[in-house]
């Protein structure tokens, strides 16, 4: 006996600008207004080093970023890399695979939403309202209004494309605009500038400091800022709402991550260029720093609220596409029968996967509360970069082996027909992401902290172990109702 699954319910919504925006979005935020300075924290002796190891770590994102639009192309339909490796590759695997962005990327969206409020707080700095930013830096304060933020977006998502849209693509541009303003003023100033700017202000000099290069540590910093460009694989979530999917979906992740990439590299750059790398490594073990909050030194406070609004406009655009990517995985596991079949209900007037959003939301919840804990927001983003890194090392391969699992869906590839480029691009993509992956879980597992469980290693393997319970129970109920399993894992689910 074969499924016979009923039309999905969603709707072709998102052209090609809101499905750019979506991978745009998901990538920028905390990867570049945080990240590239906590790192001076998270991976000692980086030092002057982040921005090439900003560049080594586009590598394997751009080669991931070749193996989703070659799969897109194909396989054009909600829940993007579940589909692309339980069809190309072996259904367990497709599973292990989106389950681990799926909870990487849920992960995620807490921590952004928790890390929001500390730019909050800056503008309340800069603004002179002291007690009001003291209020901010308590902990029931933080994580409350975290969850404000992330529920308020839950609202938005369910209330369909539209209105998704409609918030996502204007905040995209007002984005880009406050961040022009960091990257015009870290290339307008130098560090004497600084060592000045500190002096006045805070009758304090700069420390003098030192880093050698070493291959482990650019490595280890490498293999964490290749977070920065997780993202772009949202736009692979959304292909059962795309229009004209086999064109849209590649162009759409081809263009984010070019601008993306290329607002990453000016900006970090610009940064540093005003800020001496050892002031941001030193001040980075006392707090959480932010590039507004370093750059604040060097502007007046009305453009230091400005660039500060602009992080936090990145930030909050994160959390709805993220959301987007995050469910509709939910929701393609549950048409295929290997999650509950509830979390396939689709709101009758909104038209979108309600249950899989809320759902998701309660995880990117627990993303808050681990944060806060934890006591370092980079813990979740070490879960993150495992994930994903996991999630793209299994997209590169199902590109490997696609024609051979399943050559009636090869033939369906309309971007980089040649076979022999195919499997150069994903060979080469499999092979630096398994050294990726190798050096971050090296990394993790020596890294000193207070309780096993704040290492993210150990903590994503107990996930996969659930994840593989509930597959395993899962298909084990589809087969015993007489459904043909090989069969369903060959075809797309419909429209």
């Amino acid at each position: 006996m074969s499924a016979t699954p009923a039309p999905s319910g969603l709707s072709r919504q998102l052209g090609l600008l809101g499905l750019a925006s979506t991978g745009i979005c998901s990538m920028l935020g905390a990867s570049i207004y945080v990240v590239p300075f906590m790192i001076q924290r998270n991976v000692p002796g980086i030092g002057p080093y982040v921005l090439p190891a900003f560049l080594f770590a586009a590598l394997p994102a751009i080669l991931a970023a070749f193996a989703y639009s070659i799969l897109a192309s194909a396989m054009p339909r909600a829940g993007g890399s579940y589909l692309y490796a339980s069809r190309g590759l072996y259904p367990y695997l497709g599973f292990v695979a989106s389950f681990s962005q799926w909870f990487g990327l849920s992960i995620a969206i807490g921590v952004v939403s928790y890390v929001i409020i500390p730019f909050v707080r800056d503008i309340t700095s800069a603004l002179g309202w002291v007690q009001v930013a003291n209020l901010l830096e308590t902990g029931l304060v933080r994580v409350a209004l975290a969850l404000a933020i992330l529920w308020f977006f839950v609202y938005v998502n369910i209330r369909g494309l539209k209105l998704y849209e409609r918030t996502v693509i204007p905040l995209m541009f007002l984005m880009f605009a406050l961040g022009a303003i960091v990257i015009f003023a870290g290339f307008s100033f130098d560090h004497s500038d600084f060592g000045e700017a500190l002096l006045q202000r805070e009758n304090r000099t700069v420390s003098e400091g030192t880093a050698a290069f070493s291959i482990s540590v650019f490595l280890s910093a490498s293999a964490v800022l290749f977070s920065s460009f997780i993202g772009f694989d949202s736009i692979a979530q959304a292909g059962g709402e795309a229009k004209n999917p086999g064109r849209s979906l590649p162009l759409a992740i081809g263009i984010a991550v070019l601008v993306v990439g290329s607002f990453y590299m000016l900006f970090t750059w610009a940064v540093y260029h005003a800020v001496p790398w050892n002031f941001v490594a030193e001040e980075s073990l006392k707090r959480d720093i932010t590039a507004p909050g370093v750059m604040g030194y060097l502007l007046s406070p009305g453009w230091t609220i400005a660039i500060v609004a602009g992080a936090a406009v990145a930030l909050t655009n994160d959390l709805p596409a993220m959301l987007l990517s995050v469910s509709r995985l939910m929701f393609a596991w549950a048409e295929d029968g290997i999650f509950p079949s509830w979390v396939t209900r689709v709101h009758a007037e909104f038209k979108t996967p309600y249950v899989a959003i809320i759902l998701s939301g309660i995880m990117a919840s627990i993303g808050i509360l681990g944060s806060h804990f934890a006591g370092d927001f980079f813990l979740g983003i070490d879960i993150m970069v495992t994930s994903m890194i996991v999630n793209f090392l299994l997209m590169c391969v199902s590109v490997i082996t696609l024609p051979l699992f399943n050559p009636v869906l090869a033939k369906e590839i309309k971007v980089i027909k040649s076979r022999s480029l195919q499997l150069m691009l994903a060979v080469s993509g499999a092979l630096v992401l398994t050294g990726f992956l190798i050096i971050h879980i090296i990394k993790d597992l020596k890294a000193p902290v207070e309780a096993w469980y704040f290492h993210s290693t150990p903590v994503w393997i107990i996930v996969m172990l659930v994840a593989s319970l509930i597959y395993f129970r899962e298909r084990s109920k589809l087969e015993a109702n007489g459904v043909n399993t090989k069969d369903l894992f060959k075809k797309l689910p419909p429209e």
